[in-house]
């Protein structure tokens, strides 16, 4: 894959997508928070010690988006504490996870602030530096679909103003600088493909109502929030769908399927197996989890969204 094909203007710091406030650069980033699900999670344990290191359990095979970012796309040394919990949903209430034991945002939070909102050793972070990140909503769109006792736009009212309880929180707690990252067009995912066009329409509609509710969330936050430094609202939709959409040129060999070899994990990021393509051709992994080369392609892009590029940019 060709890493220098890469849409940025699918990437998407568009002006209908993200916003900005005067404050917080990322070249002044030294610490990040992150919430999130199987997507965001590197295993990284807090209550084992704030200092821990991350163990790197991934969905991707490989380094994911919030790796990628700290460690790769970054502008300056950045510490990162990633809270996310693989299966997470808001609140357990509210969508239960496929696990009991999976934490979600609820919990997430509440592991902040026992944790890192006092500022200890190895988190030494304030309002000018920090930035929180939440990437969630993919467990509760798609484990609440089928339900027929809710009506979705308004369970995702409810969702929302969960959310934002756990958002002002951290705020109350001193953070100022937030990305806010939509849920990606899983109905192309092989989970919802697999179940016929029905599901994966209805998956579409959903998650499509679920991210204009979030972005509208976002923008009351913001209006209603004066001394805030920065906010983005990275739109993750373009970029899948760029790279699904023209799977040939970005170098996957299948973006409706995957290898079943390969779900569980490979031993290398090379790995392959009589019968399929190297592990790294693929976009999904398993049903719903895209590999690390996918991740790192959308790193980059939240980079350039947070170095404040608003407008299109196509690299030649």
């Amino acid at each position: 894959m060709v890493l220098s094909r890469i849409l940025v203007s699918a990437g998407i710091c568009l002006l209908s997508s993200c916003s900005f406030v005067s404050g917080l650069a990322w070249n002044a980033t030294e610490f990040m928070f992150v919430f999130g699900d199987s997507y965001t999670t590197d295993g990284y344990n807090v209550s084992a010690g704030v200092t821990s290191p991350d163990p790197g359990y991934t969905s991707s095979n490989g380094l994911n988006w919030v790796e990628f970012l700290g460690t790769t796309y970054n502008q300056t040394d950045i510490t990162v504490f990633d809270l996310a919990s693989g299966g997470a949903t808001i609140d357990a209430a509210l969508v239960p996870p496929y696990l009991p034991t999976v934490l979600s945002v609820v919990d997430q939070v509440t592991q902040f602030n026992e944790y890192l909102a006092s500022k200890p050793y190895g988190a030494e972070w304030d309002s000018s530096n920090s930035l929180f990140a939440i990437w969630i909503g993919i467990n509760d769109v798609g484990n609440s679909v089928g339900w027929t006792n809710i009506t979705q736009f308004e369970f995702y009212g409810v969702l929302m103003d969960r959310l934002f309880t756990q958002v002002e929180d951290l705020y109350q707690n001193g953070a100022r600088s937030f990305l806010f990252v939509t849920v990606p067009p899983t109905d192309r995912a092989p989970l919802f493909l697999e179940q016929g066009p029905e599901a994966a329409a209805q998956m579409y509609s959903d998650i499509a109502n679920y991210n204009t509710q979030l972005t509208q969330s976002v923008r009351t936050f913001e209006a209603t929030h004066s001394d805030l430094s920065s906010v983005t609202v990275f739109d993750s939709q373009p970029i899948f769908n760029t790279l699904l959409d023209e799977w040939q040129t970005f170098g996957f060999v299948n973006v409706t399927g995957y290898c079943a070899a390969y779900e569980n994990g490979t031993p290398t990021q090379t790995t392959q197996v009589e019968g399929c393509a190297p592990v790294s051709n693929y976009f999904w992994l398993n049903t719903l989890h895209p590999v690390f080369t996918v991740h790192n392609i959308l790193a980059k892009a939240i980079s350039t969204a947070l170095a404040g590029y608003t407008a299109p940019v196509i690299p030649t």
